[in-house]
């Protein structure tokens, strides 16, 4: 092997500006009020993806996208790392680099249409065991219309719990699909302690207390914090992530 064969392999740290390899498809949703969504599908290559992660971004009117960081991080890695399929897409009226979704902001309410076109994706590409990731107002998504579809469950990351009722908390209590929430300890609206009294009605929520952790998870430590919980609990044989890139031989 030359010097600079082993140059090229020699493993590279994984931080925020790494993409690992995976197959990446530009795709658009439709909407049942004859919106179109722009989005991603990234999957693993040469081999099919374990699971499904559905993610929905923050609040579009405070800067959130399909490209957030956490998001944007997910796809990067988690088909090469944990063998995982990550959709992403843009929300109706919401712009990021790969453009600008039809429609205006619906205050929550119009995106139930949003969420029902990406898991008629998911159901047309036979994508397997679909998880919903909400970060912020997309976990209010997840737990207002996620019952509604065929889903393995719902991974919450810093929920504000504005837009969600309690009626719609309740129906969760008894519901199959699994609901995993990370709670920052620093959160801007929801802290651990406040989430232990909001989420009471839902016993059988399994609550992760991040010490340190901030609602916008910025930071090299929190991001792999983040994808680190995720995959426990999505593909947890993938669980801990490496931090280097490409994986030791075995």
């Amino acid at each position: 092997m030359t010097q600079h064969d082993s140059a090229e392999s020699a493993p590279v740290e994984i931080r925020a500006g790494v993409e690992l390899p995976a197959v990446r498809e530009p795709i658009e949703l439709v909407t049942s009020d004859g919106l179109r969504l722009v989005g991603e599908l990234a999957v693993p290559e040469g081999r099919p993806p374990v699971a499904t992660l559905v993610t929905l971004h923050p609040l579009p009117t405070a800067g959130g996208f399909m490209d957030s960081h956490i998001l944007r991080k997910a796809a990067a890695r988690l088909p090469a790392l944990a063998d995982l399929a990550v959709l992403r897409f843009n929300t109706r009226g919401t712009t990021s680099p790969r453009g600008t979704s039809d429609g205006a902001f619906g205050e929550g309410d119009a995106e139930r249409a949003d969420v029902a076109a990406a898991m008629d994706f998911v159901e047309a590409r036979n994508l397997p065991h679909p998880w919903l990731l909400g970060w912020s107002f997309g976990t209010e998504l997840a737990l207002k219309y996620g019952l509604e579809h065929r889903i393995d469950g719902a991974i919450l990351l810093s929920p504000p719990l504005h837009r969600t009722s309690e009626a719609e908390l309740r129906r969760w209590q008894d519901a199959a699909p699994r609901l995993v929430a990370l709670i920052p300890e620093f959160d801007d609206y929801l802290r651990p302690a406040e989430a232990a009294t909001r989420f009471a009605g839902v016993p059988r929520l399994e609550r992760i207390d991040v010490a340190g952790g901030r609602h916008l998870w910025v930071g090299e430590t929190q991001t792999r914090r983040v994808l680190d919980e995720i995959v426990a609990v999505v593909n947890p044989a993938a669980a801990p992530l490496p931090t280097s890139w490409p994986l030791a031989s075995a």
